[in-house]
């Protein structure tokens, strides 16, 4: 009897340790889950800040290197798509007729987003002063954050609305699409 009862505690201590052994596994996992939401919501709020530096950078630099300070800021695709888009119709630049630009294209983005025949980011010609009115994340996957985008210029009383797609690639911040909306 006494065995039994000696036996019996000795299975009740094991029990307990091995609790304790099993509590002590699963906090370095919440930890390291907190950690990468950290890092997550991190990563969102760079992707914000490089995105609004970007656009300013862009409308503030000299009208001569738009095509040039596009291309730093997007990626090979979206630069090709929204050139494309920009030139549909037009006989300079090899441009595309308006089913050329679909088939081309419709596999790979919203083409009822492109903002065909307007600029990138806004759909005036002329502009004053490009501002970001406000940038706000909608979205954040691995590498890929969605924002919701207003540009505004108050001397022309403009807001251009657009939700703006960036992607993480090789360390880099980049604009993978603009799904643009009408000048208001």
């Amino acid at each position: 009897m006494k065995r039994t009862i000696i036996a019996s505690l000795f299975l009740i201590i094991a029990c307990k340790e091995e609790k304790k052994e099993i509590k002590t596994e699963a906090q370095p996992q919440q930890i390291e889950e907190k950690v990468v939401l950290n890092n997550e919501s991190n990563e969102a709020e760079d992707a914000k800040k490089w995105l609004e530096k970007s656009i300013v950078d862009y409308f503030k630099a000299d009208i001569g290197s738009e095509e040039k300070n596009m291309r730093k800021i997007t990626t090979k695709d979206y630069f090709d798509y929204k050139m494309d888009a920009i030139n549909v119709d037009l006989d300079v630049d090899g441009g595309l007729t308006e089913k050329e630009f679909q088939d081309k294209w419709k596999a790979k983005f919203d083409i009822s987003k492109a903002g065909v025949g307007v600029g990138f980011l806004i759909a005036a010609q002329d502009w004053d002063k490009i501002e970001v009115g406000s940038c706000d994340l909608e979205l954040s996957s691995k590498d890929e954050y969605l924002f919701n985008v207003v540009l505004t210029d108050k001397k022309i009383k403009a807001e251009y609305p657009s939700v703006i797609k960036v992607v993480k690639e090789n360390g880099s911040f980049l604009i993978a699409d603009v799904w643009q909306d009408e000048p208001k």
